[in-house]
């Protein structure tokens, strides 16, 4: 008798084992079901730059540049600034292509600061006019880039959007006099 309680006792535990484990798939499934999934959803999420800008126009030691009057379907996704050594600003965008475009300015040396912000790429020797100004072409295999060299500071837009789009970019660039409230025109014009 006592066999054939422990081979009925053992048929039980299997038993339950599987139940328990159907159980737990059913509630995976439901939660699955009502937690929100949609693939359509951009994964990049968009940053709020406002603040961050305001308090480096107030401190950094050159005209800070961000675009102004860009459409909506650009979209900013990344600010930074680094008060050490080279006081580097950073903005990155996807362009309404999904290309990504930056602006970096820095009082670093600007070759070196070039080439590592803008992925290695190379200056051509040849220069755009944009907004007025004479701007440096640099190409590379990543990233392209229209680098502004001014006193004390250099103003690069790099990524790897097309050049039209960095050009975009570089026409809506505004600055303020450093620690001052009053847009100017250009990176460089205060």
């Amino acid at each position: 008798m006592d066999a054939v309680a422990e081979s009925k006792r053992g048929k039980q535990t299997a038993r339950n084992m599987f139940l328990s484990t159907m159980v737990t798939a059913a509630c995976a499934g439901v939660i699955y079901i009502f937690v929100p999934h949609d693939e359509n959803l951009d994964p990049v999420k968009a940053v709020d730059f406002t603040v961050e800008l305001a308090t480096v126009r107030t401190t950094a030691p050159y005209p800070v540049a961000a675009p102004e009057g860009l459409p909506e379907k650009w979209k900013p996704t990344s600010v930074s600034y680094d008060a050490t050594a080279g006081k580097a600003w950073h903005i990155g965008f996807l362009d309404p292509d999904g290309k990504y475009v930056a602006v970096e300015q820095s009082t670093a040396a600007a070759r070196t600061y070039v080439a590592q912000v803008s992925q290695k790429a190379k200056d051509t020797g040849t220069t755009a006019k944009v907004a007025g100004r004479e701007w440096q072409v640099w190409e590379g295999e990543k990233y392209d880039a229209l680098v502004l060299p001014e006193k004390g500071h250099t103003t690069v837009v790099t990524g790897s959007a097309p050049r039209e789009r960095l050009v975009e970019m570089a026409e809506a660039l505004k600055t303020q006099p450093v620690g001052g409230m009053v847009p100017s025109a250009s990176p460089s014009a205060s």
